[in-house]
């Protein structure tokens, strides 16, 4: 059985060149933007809701920085097509300082399906405020990624434990975690 009623809004966050800058430091699941691209071709073929968000960042010393040529555009394997929508921001959330919720909402779509990067930064982010607003909300695992990261004491935690702890702290309080392949079984069983 199909698991939604009404087709879910894929949404591809911040899938930007300016992630592969070295700045970011080690990165894990390397394959996220081959799965992204799984979902997205499915959705494509179904005629499904594809939203994309962009972070243009204010920082200058972002690889994000919305002044930068190549940063900000979006990597060649999941480019927008001219009919999909795409929502620019500059912070964390793409729910904040954009019309994602008020699309969302006119299109009468109840369900998300979330990919994209970074785990830590806008995914989690907006995992939680979709949570928030009550949509049913789906972070596909294997379709975002983490980077390293320096905590508050000074411990370096690799992009592997950034990834499990963020998606300890999300399941069930703010999304369902499922990989591409659950997801692709759900949608034709």
């Amino acid at each position: 059985m199909n698991l939604f009623v009404n087709p879910p809004a894929l949404l591809v966050l911040d899938v930007q060149d300016g992630f592969d800058d070295p700045y970011w430091g080690k990165r894990n699941n390397l394959e996220a933007e081959e799965n992204i691209l799984q979902l997205l071709t499915e959705w494509r073929r179904r005629k499904w809701p594809v939203i994309y968000s962009q972070h243009l960042s204010l920082l200058p010393h972002s690889p994000l920085y919305y002044k930068n040529t190549n940063g900000p555009k979006f990597k060649e394997i999941i480019r927008p097509k001219a009919n999909e929508k795409v929502f620019q921001k500059n912070v964390n959330s793409a729910f904040i300082g954009t019309e994602l919720e008020t699309y969302l909402r006119d299109q009468q779509i109840k369900s998300v399906i979330i990919t994209g990067l970074s785990t830590q930064h806008c995914v989690s982010t907006t995992t939680r405020m979709s949570g928030n607003l009550g949509f049913d909300t789906y972070l596909i695992e294997d379709a975002i990624a983490a980077f390293e990261l320096i905590d508050h004491k000074g411990i370096k935690r690799s992009a592997e434990d950034v990834q499990t702890f963020e998606l300890a702290t999300l399941h069930h309080e703010f999304a369902t975690i499922m990989t591409t392949a659950n997801i692709m079984t759900k949608l034709t069983n």
